[in-house]
């Protein structure tokens, strides 16, 4: 069976209750359950969320060399500031799809740029919590 991480960044945890306008009002601990649902069997899915800048690129390096088949990653804010998570990626073997609820484009100037999405498979970014299911068909359909 194919696995897929999901690897979120800071102030992830608090969905659900942070920013509903933007984020909506469904916790991280659903969207999780929702998108393993629509895996169907099709991809184990396997979550860790931080909201420190080493916990994740120590997470992406120890997935990134066979340990998973890709990486779905919301890295919240360290998406516009953190050159360290941009060279994990770079330097890592496993796919990483880059995912953003929000339409990241349309909001403020410092969120429109991102340091990982270069380095990046692709960007899912916009449609909510469907992003992290929509990532992880784009995984499944690299093989």
């Amino acid at each position: 069976m194919r696995r897929i991480l999901i690897v979120n960044g800071p102030n992830l945890n608090l969905t659900g209750r942070r920013e509903p306008e933007i984020y909506g009002t469904r916790t991280m601990d659903d969207i999780i359950a929702d998108t393993r649902a629509a895996m169907d069997g099709s991809a184990e899915i396997d979550y860790f969320q931080s909201n420190s800048e080493g916990a994740i690129i120590d997470r992406l390096h120890a997935a990134g060399f066979g340990a998973v088949d890709g990486i779905v990653l919301n890295a919240g804010a360290y998406t516009h500031t953190s050159l360290a998570i941009a060279d994990a990626i770079a330097a890592i073997a496993t796919p990483v799809v880059e995912v953003h609820m929000s339409r990241v484009a349309a909001r403020e100037p410092i969120r429109r740029q991102s340091l990982i999405g270069p380095v990046c498979r692709g960007t899912i970014a916009g449609f909510g919590p469907d992003v992290y299911r929509l990532a992880c068909h784009a995984i499944l359909a690299l093989a």
